[in-house]
């Protein structure tokens, strides 16, 4: 039986977004998800994290849980069996995206939560299709039951992040890197470089998906994380 799979959602999502990954894959193997709403820091939400999981696992994590999963596979290289990074960024934050968050957070800290979200994941980020609307509402569904104090902190916590592109070059387990090709925020040129980092990895591009695509190709993320999960482990 494959390790257990930890799944890390993205800013402000809950498990609903790896809803159709869960009911699939925790057939045949454990499958469990850590929240990613406590702490300011990414190191101090990794460390609270690693004292809830298995001895040794497996980690997929989208967006800023892909930034977690990699401070796990910094801070505990020999309990990471595999990593796998969707729509995500391996880089420090950059001083200018830095102070952009100060006047989010303003916003959010006045009742205009769901306003900034609509901004940080626009309809355009997504593929275009029937599916955009429906998964967009979703996105606010999940930002609007975390709440404002959960996005305050988690973007703290990502004007605060680390470069990691050292952590992914040493990085010796099975990696898989996914992405869609339509996704504006966390472009495919990104996780094709990330997937050079990485000595071991995988690049998948989901042709009909944005940033989300655990949500708009379900079926296809899914086949992927299967496939990756049956990879053997590399010796260390």
């Amino acid at each position: 039986m494959a390790e257990p799979l930890v799944l890390l959602p993205g800013m402000m999502c809950d498990a609903r977004l790896f809803g159709p990954q869960i009911a699939e894959l925790s057939a045949d193997m454990a499958v469990m998800l850590a929240p990613i709403t406590k702490g300011e820091r990414i190191e101090e939400i990794a460390s609270g994290i690693l004292d809830l999981l298995p001895k040794r696992f497996a980690v997929a994590g989208q967006g800023m849980g892909g930034v977690v999963a990699m401070e796990l596979l910094r801070r505990a290289p020999d309990r990471v069996t595999r990593i796998c990074l969707m729509g995500t960024n391996p880089l420090a934050e950059t001083p200018v995206a830095a102070a952009n968050r100060e006047p989010q957070i303003v916003r959010v800290r006045s009742g205009r939560l769901l306003e900034v979200m609509r901004d940080e994941v626009p309809a355009s980020s997504l593929a275009p299709g029937g599916q955009r609307a429906e998964v967009l509402e979703l996105a606010m569904d999940m930002a609007e039951t975390l709440g404002p104090e959960v996005f305050i902190r988690q973007s703290r916590a990502l004007q605060r992040r680390r470069d990691q592109q050292a952590v992914l070059r040493k990085c010796k387990a099975p990696a898989l890197v996914l992405c869609g090709r339509h996704d504006a925020l966390s472009p495919v040129k990104r996780h094709s470089f990330m997937a050079e980092l990485i000595p071991y990895a995988e690049l998948v591009v989901l042709e009909d998906a944005g940033h989300l695509p655990t949500l708009e190709q379900p079926a296809e993320t899914t086949a992927a994380l299967r496939n990756w999960m049956r990879q053997p482990l590399v010796l260390r």
